[in-house]
């Protein structure tokens, strides 16, 4: 069976991305598959960048086509953060949870009308004969003023997708992957894998 190397550690998002690419036939892998592959340095300055890092990193490392994905959080009144600093917003090895606390601080005198936010996904894909694509998924919404449920990760306990009333914590991962930046950016490059693994 051909392979796929998804370029993170996060449990959370390869059962995500797993999900997504199930009707793909490939054997997706972790980089827990590969624990002599170090981290990757993270510090191109834009999601899109850090994402071909990890893609090119680990598909030189494995031999295997790999894809990897970057994502931030933009919140308009806090002028675009925590951004491409999403994962370590309240510090390099910081958890979901603090890094929840610091967003709902930061924001804590927000009235509804500025609380408007987007999740911004960029997709990197690299393999050999093909070079790389990228590709982009948003999913706009607005940031609560308490977290609300107890699925998925991340900021998803305060994101409230525009058009629902359930955040993306409260959601089945059936649901959040119909409409979620990582959802929409999978859907962009799905021809492209379909294309190379046919």
């Amino acid at each position: 069976m051909k392979k796929l190397v998804l370029a993170t550690h996060n449990r959370d998002k390869v059962r995500e991305i797993s999900a997504l690419l199930s009707d793909l036939g490939v054997e997706v892998l972790s980089l827990d598959a590969f624990p002599r592959i170090g981290p990757v340095a993270e510090d191109s300055g834009t999601l899109e960048g850090n994402a071909l890092l990890k893609a090119n990193a680990v598909g030189r490392s494995t031999g295997l086509p790999a894809l990897a994905d970057d994502t931030g959080l933009e919140v308009h009144s806090l002028y675009g953060e925590p951004g491409v600093y999403s994962s370590r917003y309240s510090g390099e090895h910081a958890t979901y949870a603090e890094n929840v606390s610091k967003l709902m601080d930061a924001m804590k005198s927000f009235p509804p009308r500025r609380r408007a936010a987007r999740f911004r996904c960029s997709l990197a894909f690299v393999a050999p004969g093909i070079g790389s694509r990228t590709v982009e998924g948003i999913c706009r919404g607005s940031i609560l003023e308490k977290p609300r449920g107890t699925g998925g990760f991340g900021y998803d306990p305060v994101f409230l997708p525009n058009g629902f009333d359930m955040t993306l914590a409260e959601m089945d991962l059936s649901l959040k992957n119909t409409l979620s930046h990582r959802a929409l950016a999978m859907r962009e490059i799905l021809p492209i894998l379909r294309e190379y693994f046919k």
